[in-house]
């Protein structure tokens, strides 16, 4: 029987690996208990954390933590900007957002609740 290794909660990369009574990402390197994973495998859908952890909802306000180039654009989404309202969608990239630059979906690993 094959144990299945879940994606990293903190990046959502999937190159992650058991160490002793962890399970570590090789991609960004955070560090977690196993049976962590295990509880939050169930209601991993409706819960979005930001890279500190917190948990996002509707109607929030973040900040950007990193530059972030605009693919196909020569805009960059510059670290510490403030994003006001919100919201959170399906799919690798959860959250939807309107900047001075425009509408964005980004990844909530980039953000930190403000």
């Amino acid at each position: 029987m094959t144990k299945i290794i879940p994606s990293c909660s903190q990046c959502g990369m999937p190159n992650t690996y058991p160490d002793g009574a962890l399970l570590i990402c090789a991609d960004c390197g955070y560090e977690w208990p196993i049976q962590q994973s295990s509880e939050t495998n169930d209601d991993s859908e409706s819960v979005i954390r930001d890279s500190n952890g917190n948990i996002l909802s509707d109607g929030d306000s973040v900040v950007i933590i990193k530059d972030l180039k605009v693919k196909g654009s020569s805009i960059t989404l510059k670290v510490g900007t403030k994003i006001k309202s919100i919201r959170l969608v399906g799919g690798d990239h959860e959250v939807d957002c309107k900047t001075d630059a425009g509408q964005f979906m980004l990844k909530a690993c980039f953000l930190r609740k403000s």
